[in-house]
């Protein structure tokens, strides 16, 4: 909006101001006359893109592994005042904080904010987050995917957040007031007015986030998106029809299409240890995993063999590891049998008292000290609309340890523990394994 940058030199410096609502056109009138002589509404062909692709959201979901979690999408633009700078530890707080299996958590950053920091720096600079299995999206078009498969957005002054209410309606958090940046007025300014607050940004708590999430109007956020953009659907149609006007060339016959938005990548590492609250009251055991350098009280840590460190395996009360497929076992050279790895398991690591082996979704076996090997079957929830949802066979195995841990005799006979995780109910029936069982290969 600044006349020396829109007329340098006196002279117009674009021939065409493609913008995407009529109030932009009065806005630019209103600083710079000239330069709004060579502006019109085209539409934003961005949220055209953005539009076009929401079929794929679950397309988008299951490409995150987002296994019917919550996807919870921090959006930061960049700048002094953006929700990076002024909160950078924010991602890994969150991360700590809400519940593993329950939530997940994706950034957006402002793609100026890659270019300052470099992917060196940030990864450095995110590391916590990143370890607890945060989804950084790559500054071209995976943002705008992430934000059509969140299911709530925690946003700064940025236009990322307008672009996700024009498209659904996402319940939004504001964390931040842009400062001198926000201009009075603006449907940006109008939109983090009408948000809930996430809280104390210093120390946010799942409460405090849940809060939020229901004290969010559905549909506030849409109903000021739709003063942001005009010519929905439209714009690249409008925007090629003003750009052929100013070459002189007829366009082409053929309607054009936006491009659809690429799958983004799935988190780039997974936490190798998890604190776990184990909740024993009841017929059922109700299992919260966090990240391992969560603070919160846990009832034991669980811990992935070759990934944890020394520290976490020796302090960890389940030890646990995911077998290879059978086809990427080595064609020489040495590997183990269940039997045998979860013996030396439950030896190497002083503190285990369980030792587990997840063979695939839905099988796994284990040892406790001192005992015999048990198979673990495990059953996946069943929505009432038909939806088959699997925990993590991890997360399973330590409602099984905890609930052997509280005195319960390993069985001689099928027995189901009943494991409560993200508020779904799976049953794992433990007998005791067959020899066949023990001489898998890991």
């Amino acid at each position: 909006m600044d006349p020396a940058l829109l007329m340098p030199g006196g002279r117009p410096l674009a021939r065409l101001h493609a913008l995407a609502h009529p109030s932009q056109v009065t806005r630019l009138a209103a600083a710079c006359p000239p330069a709004a002589a060579h502006a019109t509404v085209t539409g934003d062909p961005t949220l055209d893109r953005v539009l076009a692709s929401l079929p794929l959201r679950e397309r988008y979901r299951r490409a995150l592994r987002t296994h019917g979690r919550s996807l919870v999408v921090l959006a930061s633009t960049w700048g002094p005042h953006s929700l990076i700078r002024r909160h950078p530890r924010l991602p890994a707080r969150l991360a700590a904080e809400l519940p593993h299996d329950t939530y997940q958590l994706g950034l957006v950053l402002h793609p100026n904010e890659h270019s300052r920091t470099g992917r060196f720096d940030l990864a450095q600079d995110l590391a916590p987050a990143l370890d607890a299995g945060l989804v950084l999206a790559r500054p071209y078009e995976e943002w705008a995917a992430l934000l059509i498969a969140a299911d709530a957005i925690v946003t700064d002054h940025g236009s990322a957040a307008l672009y996700a209410a024009a498209a659904r309606d996402t319940p939004m958090i504001a964390a931040g007031d842009g400062g001198g940046e926000l201009i009075p007025g603006t449907p940006m300014a109008e939109l983090l007015a009408r948000l809930p607050g996430l809280g104390p940004l210093e120390q946010p708590t799942t409460a405090g986030f849940e809060r939020a999430v229901g004290e969010y109007s559905p549909g506030s956020a849409s109903a000021v998106a739709a003063r942001a953009f005009a010519e929905r659907g439209q714009a690249v149609r409008r925007l090629r029809a003003e750009l052929y006007r100013i070459l002189g060339v007829a366009p082409p016959a053929d309607p054009p299409v936006p491009n659809l938005l690429p799958d983004p990548a799935p988190p780039s590492r997974t936490p190798a240890a998890f604190a776990v609250r184990a909740d024993l009251r009841g017929p059922h055991v109700h299992i919260e995993r966090r990240p391992a350098r969560s603070t919160a009280p846990a009832h034991h840590l669980a811990a992935e063999a070759d990934r944890a460190s020394d520290t976490q395996l020796q302090s960890a009360g389940l030890v646990f590891r995911r077998a290879r497929h059978a086809a990427a076992l080595p064609a020489r050279g040495e590997t183990w049998t269940v039997d045998g790895w979860t013996r030396h398991a439950l030896a190497e690591h002083g503190g285990a008292r369980t030792a587990a082996v997840v063979l695939s979704a839905s099988y796994c076996v284990l040892r406790r000290t001192g005992g015999a090997l048990l198979s673990v079957r495990i059953e996946p929830h069943r929505d009432a609309d038909g939806r088959v949802l699997r925990a993590d066979p991890a997360a399973v195995l330590s409602g099984v340890h905890a609930r052997l841990a509280d005195g319960s005799d390993a069985p001689a006979h099928p027995v189901t523990v009943r494991c409560v995780v993200a508020g779904r109910l799976h049953r794992a029936t433990l007998a005791p394994a067959t020899p066949e069982e023990g001489l898998q290969e890991l």
